[in-house]
């Protein structure tokens, strides 16, 4: 039942963004991570199945880029009105998004290393985390900065620098604020469900 309510909120999102995105080119790359985030879900559920919280976070994250997808990072209507509010002419929810980078990444990572018994000691394993997520951020940027050289103009709307000349790195310092968050947060509630997951895989 959980299963299919996920899939149906994934898809039912995924085709809002698609039906008239305010630039066709921007909404693929933004959609495409949460196309392959599912794919590989897919193919690893019968052997390696996540726990419902890691499961929730990933489609929370999906929702995310499927939204700027729709409506490019810069123009979310929503954080338009908060900039309003502040007095800033900056649409911050690409900030949103690169949080998110960092603190989904930092559960699907600890889940791995913890399952797969890869690191001997928690201080170890935070700081491992920690680093995955800084260069998984990183690896990002790298990817913007491909798709900008190769497409020149066509990339403004994905690279949503909205002409900050900081932006790549306050980027990936709220990546790995998510990171940080991530697991001053849910660490002792990912146990739990870690523990109950062993229990069940038992059975």
């Amino acid at each position: 039942m959980l299963k299919v309510l996920w899939l149906t909120l994934y898809f039912i999102v995924l085709i809002w963004s698609g039906i008239g995105p305010k630039d066709q080119f921007t909404w693929f790359l933004e959609v495409l991570p949460a196309i392959i985030g599912l794919v590989l879900m897919v193919i690893s559920f019968k052997n390696f199945a996540l726990t419902r919280l890691l499961y929730n976070f990933i489609l929370l994250h999906c929702i995310v880029l499927m939204v700027g997808g729709h409506y490019t990072y810069a123009e979310v209507p929503l954080f338009d009105t908060i900039a309003n509010w502040m007095g800033s002419e900056r649409n911050n929810y690409d900030k949103v998004g690169h949080f998110f980078q960092g603190f989904v990444p930092a559960l699907l990572a600890r889940e791995i290393l913890i399952r797969k018994g890869v690191v001997n000691g928690r201080a170890w394993l935070n700081v491992i985390i920690v680093a995955i997520c800084l260069a998984f951020s990183a690896f990002y940027e790298l990817i913007e900065w491909w798709v900008a050289v190769a497409s020149g103009e066509n990339a403004e709307a994905f690279l949503g620098t909205q002409g900050y000349i900081w932006d790549t790195q306050s980027d990936m310092a709220l990546a790995l604020v998510g990171a940080i968050m991530s697991l001053i947060l849910l660490a002792k509630y990912h146990d739990r469900q870690l523990a109950k997951l062993v229990v069940n895989s038992q059975h």
